[in-house]
């Protein structure tokens, strides 16, 4: 599968807080889905997409070395279809269609949480453990971001935010492909290269 990561740490790039709401729609917000796994339920993203609840489930479980903090799904606009196409290196025809999501992960482990050179290293582990996955339809990409955390006593850290795109010929095909790929990346990131002993 073909994989990148990249940093968004300066003066300007988001910071990601949790717990977070959207002004806007006070449904939104930040779910625990470590404390309250039944929330998933309430998530209409996982409700619709079920490759998306099974890899929130997996990450947030209770032998994950991450949890979750963020999510979403949405199809792909055309601009992006055509960036994806060349890049996977295939032909219109079997990819007019396309899936894209993201995931906010927070390391569990505290000296990881803080580290940005320990959040480095696992981009650059991600990104080889990912190469040899056979997805020729789908993309990883991991962005470091700034994150506060504040759930007991706030801390500073970082995210990694993946994302996981996928082509098809059609949106069930886009849809099968972007849900296979992420199932791996969620087992990837619970393999035993990511937990801290």
């Amino acid at each position: 599968m073909l994989s990148d990561w990249t940093v968004e740490c300066g003066v300007d790039d988001p910071v990601l807080v949790v717990p977070w709401s959207d002004p806007d729609n006070p449904g939104r917000h930040f779910l625990d889905l470590r404390e309250n796994p039944y929330d998933l339920d309430w998530l209409e993203e996982a409700t619709q997409h079920p490759p998306l609840l099974h890899a929130l489930r997996a990450l947030n479980a209770p032998r994950s070395p991450v949890f979750t903090a963020k999510c979403d799904v949405w199809t792909l606009p055309v601009e992006e279809i055509e960036n994806l196409r060349f890049d996977l290196d295939l032909i219109p025809e079997d990819t007019a269609v396309g899936l894209g999501s993201y995931i906010d992960l927070i390391w569990r482990e505290r000296s990881i949480f803080v580290s940005f050179h320990h959040h480095e290293q696992i981009m650059q582990r991600i990104q080889r453990m990912a190469i040899p996955l056979s997805h020729s339809y789908a993309t990883l990409e991991c962005v470091l971001r700034p994150a506060l955390v504040d759930l007991s006593t706030p801390q500073e850290g970082f995210t990694i935010s993946i994302y996981v795109k996928a082509l098809g010929h059609n949106a069930e095909a886009a849809e099968q492909h972007w849900g296979v790929a992420l199932n791996e990346a969620a087992t990837l990131l619970r393999s035993r290269a990511f937990v801290t002993s």
